[in-house]
């Protein structure tokens, strides 16, 4: 059995090993330290991971870590709908009576050309487009807010 001044050795000499190393050979390192310290995997994944140690705070009488994990930096998507076609759409939802999504989609081709024509409508050759090749799904995302004001819904862009 190790003292935790042990374990704590191990852990500071594995952890950049584990940090540079492939997925494979990351596998093998955290077998091998799982067997010595005896720790829960994903506790032991968790500390090897640990990158920086920001400082210690005291709660309630009890002592707390505070540590920084490496986290991934999420990537934005850029917006392919913008504000014109969120209008758009939700001019030609009305005035479809507020036709269902999944009806709306396929619909979106053959109305938008008739309610150009009678001037219902007047849309940019990008805006048109988009609107082509919009999905239901999409459509559903774009209009939740519109649908359900009063629900605490977040939307999807």
């Amino acid at each position: 059995m190790l003292t935790m001044r042990q374990k704590k050795a191990i852990t500071k000499e594995l952890k950049d090993r584990y940090q540079r190393s492939s997925k494979k050979e990351k596998s093998f390192i955290l077998d091998e330290f799982t067997r010595l310290t005896r720790y829960n995997r994903s506790y032991a994944a968790r500390t090897l991971r640990i990158k920086k140690l920001l400082g210690y705070m005291n709660m309630a009488g009890k002592r707390i870590k505070l540590v920084r994990e490496n986290r991934k930096i999420k990537r934005k998507k850029k917006k392919i709908y913008d504000e014109e076609v969120f209008g758009a759409l939700r001019r030609i939802w009305e005035i479809c009576d507020y036709i269902c999504s999944k009806r709306l989609a396929p619909y979106l081709e053959e109305i938008i050309p008739v309610l150009e024509k009678y001037g219902e409508i007047s849309l940019s050759v990008k805006v048109r487009e988009k609107l082509f090749k919009i999905s239901a799904a999409t459509i559903d995302r774009l209009l939740v807010e519109t649908k359900y004001p009063h629900q605490d819904l977040y939307r999807l862009g």
